[in-house]
């Protein structure tokens, strides 16, 4: 007996209401719109309020999700998250509980930016397992929480939100089964993108007068730090290199790729991918133009920004491919079913 596939029957977003735009941050720090656009492409982002944290958006995309997809009950959440609401417990139990789900299977997945692509990964497993038979995937970051204010550079980038799909079994024929993931890691890279204190290797403590510290003895460094020149290259060829491969376990040239959903990164990584894969690029939908790199949440948010203006449509045979911090990277195939993001 075969295993049963997961398929996609359900999209639902949620981003914070206050939007920033690049004039917003020349106000703050030394930079323009034109400098930010003509590095990232990116216009505006938007940023969660101090009271907000990212179970609620989690819970706000994955009540949509849930209506997207006509259920109100599934076997099981993951939560692909880097700002969970406290490091410990897990925030998916939360998210579950919030959402009226019971005593469902909750737990999150760490894999940064790749972290939609390991949570989806881990929801199709589950499901060919026979352990579920419906799952609720989720991303969901407030990156907002762990950017240097002085650093444009971040800060220019990242924004907060979240996605989620719905998964139930199926058949592997049907339109939204999830063709067979290709995942990967190198932690050789781990110091490329990293919040370096604030874990069990440099605990953060208050040193007296002295201010913030670490139980190493050295000074805590609690932000969001990226190597961007040597992630930009990784990034590129992990990105590419992940989506052929999917690809090709799937049976598909990339001529046969209709659309190639990349994880919001850059416009120029973006553009990278698409020409590294010899892939036109206009088969390639950006979002990040609008709501920045969302991380885990960019993916979800640009399959329904894609819907939604009809650059994505059903039975368009989908590559969704990502790379992040770890360093991680991942892919995974699928026709696209006919279904309204909530």
């Amino acid at each position: 007996m075969n295993a049963a596939a997961a398929v996609l029957c359900g999209l639902g977003t949620w981003l914070p209401p206050q939007a920033v735009t690049n004039d917003d941050l020349a106000r703050e720090l030394d930079t323009s719109d034109d400098w930010i656009r003509s590095r990232t492409g990116i216009g505006t982002r938007f940023v969660a309020a101090p009271t907000v944290a990212t179970s609620d958006l989690a819970v706000e995309a994955g009540r949509r999700a849930l209506k997207s997809a006509g259920r109100d009950a599934v076997d099981g959440v993951v939560l692909a998250t880097t700002t969970p609401d406290r490091p410990c417990p897990a925030t998916a139990p939360l998210v579950a509980a919030r959402l009226g789900l019971g005593t469902v299977a909750a737990f999150d997945v760490g894999a940064v930016c790749t972290g939609f692509l390991y949570a989806l990964a881990t929801g199709a497993g589950l499901i060919a397992a026979g352990t579920v038979g419906s799952v609720l995937v989720i991303g969901a970051d407030t990156y907002s929480r762990i950017l240097d204010p002085a650093d444009r550079s971040t800060r220019a980038i990242f924004g907060d939100g979240a996605g989620a799909v719905v998964l139930r079994s199926g058949g592997a024929t049907e339109p939204g089964a999830l063709g067979s993931a290709v995942l990967g890691s190198d932690g050789t890279g781990s110091e490329l993108i990293t919040v370096r204190s604030g874990g069990s290797r440099e605990p953060l403590q208050m040193s007296g007068t002295s201010g913030m510290g670490t139980g190493t003895g050295g000074p805590a460094d609690p932000y969001f730090r990226m190597a961007g020149k040597a992630v930009f290259r990784s990034a590129v060829e992990r990105m590419a290199d992940a989506a052929l491969t999917a690809a090709r376990r799937a049976g598909w040239t990339t001529d046969d790729i209709d659309r190639l959903v990349a994880h919001q990164a850059n416009l120029r990584i973006l553009h990278a991918v698409a020409d590294r894969m010899r892939l036109p690029r206009h088969r390639c939908p950006v979002h990040l133009d609008q709501v920045g790199n969302t991380a885990a949440a960019s993916i979800p948010l640009a399959l329904a920004h894609a819907v939604a203006t009809g650059t994505l449509a059903p039975g368009h045979r989908t590559v969704l491919t990502a790379f992040g911090g770890g360093l991680t990277w991942g892919s995974c195939t699928l026709r696209w079913p006919a279904l309204t993001p909530a």
